[in-house]
This record gives structure tokens, C-alpha cells and sequence, in this order.
């Protein structure tokens, strides 16, 4: 493939100047093969095939980075859930599981390892259980695990008893990790309609659908369309969403290059390249500022879901065109705490709890790295979380929650999480209570259109 001096120029550009770049590589790894009724010999299995599978990964990351040029942020592993794997061993407590899959972590090198998860949209297995009554001490004790619970689906309802446990399993979790490194909470992710190919933490794991390891690309260009949105700064919204959509296009391109090149060095299937526009606390990496490009005031705005609608739409329209393997989120992430836009949007007051939850009805996943005040009841957390698997459900869509109590903050207080992680004040919570609601259990069922067979 030739590209004229113009072409390099801008691609020069997109990296140098607008902070273009594969967010993450993320091998998916099955661990379907490692079950055993003793956990001792589980997690030697676990181990031994992580480390056999993943051996090159971050190496293979770098060659391709030096060689093409492009910056790989993330090199990251996700593996089959966790509760699919350990219910054989019988054990009282699957946290020695996540504490494995963190040395394997640690050793090879890579930020982050998903898949401490359990999948109970219909339904909760006493594995299952013993794997959410575990998140918070496995999270509190490990450094780079995450974990994610899908609670529901547009096909099976939305699973309540599951939303009170996790509701309480995140107040556990924010306050024995409230004096760690970095919160558990920030790596906890709650989903309805979970994929199975996600590449990008706290929410990625290997579904059990998936080939035995594949890589999964994400990338990511915040930067890249906000300098597209300039340049149609003040014209009509069709010609803006057609220079948005042949950005997304480049963008995208660059990206099946990075995942094929990848999949072919480390011997594995190329499995799908994510769209999804990912943000940084970076001054000019934020979908925030995106959107007040279009022209609204503050994100928050009145406008603000339109636009955000637009922009999703346009990703995904240009993305599609560029590869034949989109899947996992594909839209646009938008977390507070990781986007330099929305921190000064929730300090300005142009944006609130509710409005971030009208936003997710148009945008990739959901309430994302949100802080709250830490005295927030767990039932209330259940709510929200309910009122946005809801969403999901309905819509058809992956939506998901992932929000941190702070211990001891109240609403305004200034919480940081570092890193790629950013910080953030504590976001006002309704002071009106759902505990009844929340207490019924039970199961929300699935709407009319789930039935189609």
C-alpha cells in the first residue's frame, strides 16, 4: 500500500501532535482446560499456561512500536471467568485464583490482567457467589487483576438479586482497599450484556465462546478527532459528521494493521479491533472536549447527548469500513475521572450524575470511573446500577457501571486514583433512598423484543 507525502504528514501528525495511538494489545487466553478439583493444581495450570501462551507478548509490543512507529500503550491478558474455572475445585474462597493470575501478571510484564469475573444474568452458581463474596479481598490483596459481573442481558432480564450483592460487594471493596495503591473499586466493572471480546480493564475477559487465544486490539483517538472537529469548526453538522467518520477511518486502519502484525508474530488468531474512542486525564486526549468543539458550552450542555450520538455513530460508521473484525465496546468511553474535559465539567457543575446517565443511552458503555461520597448506602448504589443496566436491556446495548465509593470523602472532596486513572471530587448522589426496591430481589424479566427465535 503506497500513501502520498500528505498522507505520512498527517499520520506524523496524528502521532506527534493529537496523541493518536492502540490504547491496548490484549491477548485472550481460555482457561477452560486448566479446571481441577484440587485448586493447588488449578492455579499450577493457570500459571504454567499463561506464562507459556503470553511469553512474547509485551516483547512483541515493543518490536512492533519501534518498527511501525506507533505507540502501544497497553499490553494487557484477558482470560476465561474465573467462577467457570474454579466451581471444580470445591474451594470456600477463589482468591489464592486471582492472586495466581497477579504473578502471572507481574512476570511477564503487562498492565493489566482481566477475568476475575462471573457471567449471572439468569442466574447465580455457588460458584458464582463465592467468586463476588471474593472481589474485595482479591482486589485489595492483588495489583493488577480486574474484575467484572455481568448481571444481566437484553435476552435473560436484569438479575436484582445479583444487583444487591454487588451494590454491597463495592462498599466492601472501596474500604478494604481504601489504603492501597490504587482503589479496588477502579478495577471492578459491573456490565449488562457484557461481550465476550472485550480488550479494554477493568471489564475485559475471555468468553467462553472464544478460540483458545486470540489478540484483541483497542485503539484509541480523542485527540485526532477533536482536531477533525476544528477543522469544521462552524459548518453544518452533516459536513462535521463526514470528516469525523474519515478520521475514525484512518484511525481504525492503523489499528488492523498493529492487531494483525501482532496475531501473526505471536502465532494466535487476529479476533477484533475495538473502536472505542478511550480518553486520558491528558490536556487534548478527552471526548469531553470533543463534544464543546461541536459547539456546546460545557459537556453537560444542553446539546450534549445529541452530540454525543453523533460522534458514537460516525466512530463506528468509519471504523466498520476499516476492518472486517469490529467488535468488543466500539463507541466512545466516557469516564470522568480519565478525561480532562469531564473532571473540569463535573467542577464547573455542567454535568451531573443524572446527565452522564442520559449520555450512556447513545455513547459505548456506561457510568464510568465515577467517585462518590463514601457514605453512600450500598442500596443506592444497587439503583443506579439497576437504572443503567435498564438501559442496556432495553436498548440492546452493553452498559455498564464502574463507581468508587471514597471513604471518608464527601460530595466536592477531591479523590486521585493515578495514573492513566486520573482523580476526580465526588459526585453528588440523590439523597433519596431505594432500599425497598432493592430488597425485593427477584428478577427483572427481559422486554418484548428480547423474543425473536
Amino acid at each position: 500500500m503506497l500513501f502520498s507525502p500528505v498522507e505520512i504528514e498527517e499520520t506524523v501528525n496524528m502521532f506527534m501532535r493529537h496523541k493518536l495511538d492502540v490504547r491496548c494489545v490484549t491477548m485472550g487466553i481460555s482457561l477452560l482446560d486448566c479446571a481441577d478439583s484440587d485448586m493447588k493444581r488449578a492455579c499450577d495450570k493457570i500459571y504454567d499456561k499463561i506464562m507459556h501462551k503470553a511469553a512474547n507478548l509485551v516483547k512483541v509490543g515493543q518490536d512492533i512500536e519501534k518498527e511501525y512507529g506507533v505507540p502501544i500503550i497497553n499490553k494487557r491478558i484477558s482470560v476465561t471467568p474465573i467462577a467457570l474455572v474454579a466451581g471444580a475445585s470445591g474451594a470456600k474462597s477463589y482468591v489464592d485464583y486471582c492472586k495466581t493470575l497477579d504473578k502471572c501478571a507481574k512476570e511477564l510484564g503487562v498492565n493489566f490482567l482481566g477475568g476475575f469475573s462471573a457471567l449471572v444474568p439468569k442466574g447465580i452458581t455457588p460458584a458464582d457467589k463465592i467468586l463476588m463474596e471474593s472481589i474485595p479481598e482479591a482486589l485489595a490483596s492483588t495489583s493488577y487483576v480486574c474484575s467484572s459481573v455481568n448481571v444481566g442481558s437484553t435476552k435473560s432480564g436484569i438479575n436484582m438479586d445479583a444487583v444487591k450483592i454487588m451494590g454491597e460487594v463495592i462498599k466492601q471493596t472501596a474500604e478494604v482497599s481504601k489504603d492501597c495503591e490504587c482503589n479496588g473499586c477502579a478495577k471492578l466493572v459491573i456490565f449488562c450484556n457484557a461481550p465476550e471480546d472485550n480488550p479494554f480493564m477493568a471489564g475485559a475477559f475471555h468468553g467462553p465462546g472464544e478460540a483458545d487465544s486470540v489478540i484483541n486490539v483497542g485503539v484509541s483517538g480523542p485527540g485526532v478527532i477533536l482536531a477533525a472537529a476544528r477543522e469544521f469548526k462552524g459548518r453544518p453538522l452533516n459536513e462535521l459528521a463526514d470528516g469525523i467518520k474519515k478520521m475514525a477511518f484512518k484511525i481504525t486502519r492503523m489499528g488492523q494493521m498493529v492487531g494483525s502484525e501482532a496475531a501473526r508474530r505471536l502465532g494466535v488468531n487476529f479476533g477484533i479491533l475495538d473502536l472505542s474512542l478511550a480518553p486520558t486525564p491528558a490536556v487534548g486526549d478527552s471526548v469531553a472536549r470533543i463534544i464543546e468543539e461541536m459547539g456546546i458550552e460545557g459537556c453537560g450542555g444542553p446539546g450534549t447527548t445529541a452530540a454525543l450520538a453523533m460522534l458514537t455513530d460516525m466512530v463506528k460508521k468509519g471504523g466498520v469500513m476499516a476492518s472486517t473484525n469490529v467488535g468488543g465496546l466500539s463507541g466512545a468511553f466516557i469516564p470522568v475521572s480519565e478525561d480532562e474535559g469531564m473532571i473540569n465539567a463535573v467542577k464547573t457543575g455542567s454535568i451531573c450524575l443524572e446527565k452522564l446517565e442520559a449520555m450512556t443511552t447513545v455513547c459505548s458503555v456506561g457510568l464510568d470511573m465515577i467517585a462518590i461520597p463514601g457514605d453512600t448506602p450500598a442500596t443506592t448504589i444497587s439503583g443506579i446500577m439497576a437504572d443503567e443496566f435498564a438501559i442496556g436491556m432495553v436498548n440492546s446495548k452493553t452498559t455498564a457501571v464502574r463507581i468508587i465509593p471514597a471513604p471518608g470523602k464527601k460530595e466536592g472532596e477531591w479523590v486521585e486514583f493515578g495514573g492513566l486513572l486520573g482523580g476526580m471530587p465526588c459526585m453528588k448522589v440523590s439523597k433519596f433512598g431505594c432500599a425497598d426496591f432493592i430488597n425485593r430481589g427477584g428478577r427483572i424479566p427481559a422486554p418484548i423484543h428480547s423474543f425473536r427465535n
